[in-house]
């Protein structure tokens, strides 16, 4: 992995993980731009991705978010906070080659309890199955933590640590060539 000079940081996991938070204050850090995928398709379809799904259907959503990523994926400099399901699609996998990527990871608990208490989930972000909850997080993270744990360069959970926290543990584990291009 040494060999490849990474331009990006992106960050992947599950919802409730952190993600937009923490993209936030790893590129403040580093003196780079940061861009949330999800926010970025919401802006680019000029509606929210519950709208998406309800009217384009998972498969419409995951064309604009491959378009997204392979476009954030070309940027330098800039810290990326990806959707849950980004990593699903095996082109957006491929236009990740030169980011390093930080899977955020989370307990069950801790993602439902972020999920519960966050207010951009509600009417945003739609159920991925029919009963969603508990059952729909259980089978989404059996399906997608082996695609996470293959990408990741890095792992860092998230359960009781601030935004902040999770920051400096991405930034312990970025190449020290990542750590030397920002200006601050």
């Amino acid at each position: 992995m040494n060999s490849i000079e990474f331009t990006n940081v992106a960050l992947i996991g599950y919802r409730g993980t952190g993600k937009s938070a923490v993209a936030k204050l790893v590129a403040l850090r580093l003196g780079w731009d940061w861009v949330d995928a999800d926010v970025e398709i919401e802006l680019r379809a000029g509606k929210s991705i519950a709208a998406i799904f309800a009217e384009d259907g998972e498969a419409g959503f995951r064309d604009m978010e491959a378009i997204v990523v392979e476009e954030l994926a070309r940027r330098e400099r800039t810290v990326i906070a990806l959707g849950g399901g980004a990593v699903l699609r095996e082109g957006n996998r491929a236009a990740l080659a030169r980011s390093f990527v930080v899977w955020l990871r989370a307990s069950m608990e801790t993602i439902l309890a972020r999920m519960e208490a966050d207010p951009t989930t509600v009417g945003r972000r739609p159920n991925l199955t029919v009963g969603g909850g508990r059952a729909e997080v259980e089978a989404l993270l059996a399906a997608r933590e082996p695609i996470y744990r293959r990408l990741a360069a890095a792992v860092v959970d998230t359960d009781d640590k601030t935004p902040a926290e999770v920051a400096e543990a991405i930034f312990g584990h970025l190449p020290l060539t990542l750590r030397t291009t920002g200006t601050a």
